[in-house]
């Protein structure tokens, strides 16, 4: 496989993915062909190199930076605005992780604890409510406890856990 191929087949691949860490696939697109890019890409090279419009870069630009893992990046002498992406892996993870826990897990926790924290009127099916929300509830919160723990450790605690699973 040559190289454009190996390129195309990897940001076609990483935007199908994207959809699996909460975004879309242009926006997953454009952060894939910013990660093996070699150098600061303007508005008008992402456009031209995903064949996608000004107003979907644009949108999906400012949705990246949003989540903290674009940036834009000044180059003297050039009018353009130039964006780069977070180029640690794990960095990267580590942002998307909890760009998730803020936008996705905590207001379904949030919503869990309110339902489950309904006025018990005695009936069956109202402490079926309550029991079966409560039990989501605390397993969303272990598990979003779980994660920030993990993601707000130094990277290499995360790389050294999971060689030890692995071996």
């Amino acid at each position: 496989m040559e190289y454009q191929e190996a390129k195309d087949k990897f940001i076609s691949t990483w935007g199908s993915l994207g959809t699996l860490w909460g975004i879309n696939k242009a926006m997953a697109q454009i952060q894939s062909l910013l990660f093996i890019s070699t150098k600061p890409l303007s508005m008008e090279d992402i456009m031209e190199e995903l064949k996608i419009s000004r107003g979907n870069t644009s949108m999906n630009l400012r949705q990246l930076m949003d989540w903290g893992i674009v940036t834009k990046e000044l180059i003297p002498g050039e009018r353009k605005e130039f964006f780069t992406t977070e180029k640690d892996v794990q960095e990267l993870a580590r942002h998307i992780a909890k760009e998730r826990s803020r936008r996705e897990i905590k207001p379904v926790i949030k919503i869990l604890k309110d339902v489950s924290s309904i006025k018990d009127d005695g009936t069956a099916k109202t402490k079926e409510l309550i029991k079966q929300t409560k039990a989501l509830h605390d397993l969303a919160e272990t598990a979003d406890t779980m994660m920030n723990k993990i993601v707000n450790q130094e990277q290499n605690w995360i790389t050294k856990s999971l060689l030890k699973l692995i071996k």
